[in-house]
């Protein structure tokens, strides 16, 4: 027990202070509260068992009396020593402004703290753990922490941190001139906070480039071309990325689209021409039998008035480079005559019900059922045809003025056509033969027939004759020929297929 008690005050002691004399001649005290101890230990060797008890209490009270003696003579001479120590931790790894760094004290020995942070939020704190502090400027900030104790013993540690500017890749691409191939541009370069750059230029001559400001890059292939940009400050890097548009190289060419009235190409034509060119700015047109002769207009429309092989040059053009087009077109001499072909026109339930029409324009070429006929004004409508029933035993063409009359819904505007259904029964001089119809390629056998109507030419026909021939004569004086091709029996969808040759004017 003794012994215990011996290692329990005074090996602190000794091992607090090796080697030093304390003033108040701790090591004489020592001396003695050993010699003391010897003694002690020799008498209980000495004593039987049943004294043991009472002279270790007596051991005890005399340590402790010794001790208190020490302690008390020299409570004014020791005092406690500190060891200040702290770590900092970025957040993230982060040393970009703002940057947060959390404190973890380490420190022992100390009660009281003092903590200054300069460029910090907080800058001064007096918590053991001051938590975490926000840095909104870069530079070299310290660090310090005073720590001291209730002996008045004081201790510092300073920690200069390192707060880089925040990176911030930015930059502009500026070209020089317009977008078409080769395109050259230049690099306004608004990057803060770093220290190294590396460009990489797609399709660009040079590649690549590690300056801050490149210099002039060239592209020379249409297309979008990718910058890339990436910056660091050592610790950190950040990319941006931007694209170099160049258009492709010009290239001309167009079509030639006739008005509706000319696609057969007869004189005179009047042609539309639709610019097709790419990679150009400006356009001319030049044709020395068109007019007009010369335009630098985007989709000119000219008219060619003779007959013949004509030429069409176009020329394409950007501020750094052209392209020539020159296109043929051929123009026939007019024949005053407008040709349609394989035309379907049906009976009267197939009219009214919408499936196929019984009523056709020579101006428009189209046909029209009872839904599809023009509200307002259906002038342009000049042939109707009526078909009683799908057997075809009782057919006529009608004055689409008097469509009314037979089943029709009475047509808004509508004009007088003259008719020769029977020309067998017409008791008139008109006269064209199958064979006639077939042979004409120009309006000379019409513009020669006097188009009568009579009671026995206005008659209706059955389909025991096929082809048959059907002449008219629209109210602007317009003279034509119907060749009936084809009696289709379909039911409900029941019509005749005809070609019709009309003059145009």
């Amino acid at each position: 027990m003794g012994r215990n008690i011996k290692h329990g005050i005074i090996g602190p002691m000794v091992r607090n202070r090796p080697n030093k004399q304390y003033p108040c001649q701790v090591e004489r005290s020592r001396d003695l509260i050993l010699r003391l101890l010897a003694l002690f230990d020799f008498s209980l060797k000495s004593l039987g068992h049943l004294r043991r008890k009472w002279i270790g209490i007596r051991y005890g009270c005399s340590i402790i009396g010794v001790s208190i003696w020490f302690l008390a003579s020299c409570a004014k001479e020791i005092a406690l020593p500190i060891q200040a120590d702290f770590e900092v931790e970025v957040a993230d790894n982060d040393y970009s402004v703002p940057v947060r760094v959390r404190i973890s004290n380490q420190t022992e020995g100390a009660d009281t703290y003092e903590w200054t942070f300069e460029g910090g939020n907080p800058s001064t704190s007096n918590d053991r753990n001051p938590g975490t502090i926000q840095y909104n400027t870069h530079g070299e900030h310290a660090i310090r922490l005073k720590a001291s104790n209730r002996d008045g013993v004081q201790e510092t540690k300073e920690y200069k941190l390192s707060i880089d500017e925040a990176v911030v890749p930015d930059f502009t691409i500026i070209p020089e001139g317009d977008d078409y191939a080769p395109v050259t541009v230049s690099i306004e370069n608004r990057t803060q906070g770093a220290s190294t750059y590396r460009w990489t230029f797609e399709g660009g001559v040079p590649f690549t480039s590690e300056a801050r400001t490149p210099g002039k890059i060239v592209f020379l292939e249409p297309g979008e071309h990718l910058v890339t940009l990436e910056v660091g400050n050592g610790r950190e890097t950040h990319m941006l990325q931007d694209t170099v548009k160049v258009s492709a190289d010009v290239f001309a060419d167009f079509d030639m689209v006739p008005a509706f009235a000319d696609d057969d190409f007869q004189a005179p034509v009047t042609l539309t021409l639709v610019n097709k060119s790419f990679g150009a700015t400006g356009f001319e047109w030049t044709s020395s039998t068109a007019t007009p002769s010369f335009s630098t207009a985007a989709e000119p429309v000219l008219t060619i008035s003779e007959p013949g092989l004509h030429q069409i040059k176009l020329k394409a053009f950007n501020t750094k480079r052209s392209d020539t087009k020159i296109q043929e077109i051929t123009i026939y001499e007019d024949t005053n005559l407008r040709v349609l072909e394989n035309i379907e026109l049906g009976i009267s339930t197939a009219h009214n019900s919408g499936q196929k029409g019984a009523l056709f324009s020579t101006l428009t070429r189209e046909v029209y059922h009872s839904g599809e006929v023009p509200l307002e004004d259906a002038s342009v409508i000049d042939i109707a045809f009526f078909a009683l029933n799908p057997e075809f035993n009782f057919n006529k063409f009608l004055s689409p003025s008097e469509v009314q009359e037979y089943t029709f819904d009475a047509i808004p505007n509508a004009t007088h056509t003259k008719f020769i259904n029977l020309q067998e029964s017409c008791e008139c001089e008109a006269s064209l033969s199958v064979a006639d119809f077939d042979a004409m390629v120009d309006d000379t056998f019409l513009e020669q027939l006097p188009i009568e109507e009579t009671i026995g030419g206005i008659q209706d026909f059955d389909n025991t004759v096929v082809p048959r021939i059907v002449l008219f004569e629209t109210s602007d004086g317009r003279k034509g020929a119907i060749k009936i091709k084809a009696f289709v029996q379909d039911g409900t969808n029941s019509h005749i297929v005809v070609d019709v040759k009309v003059q145009k004017q």
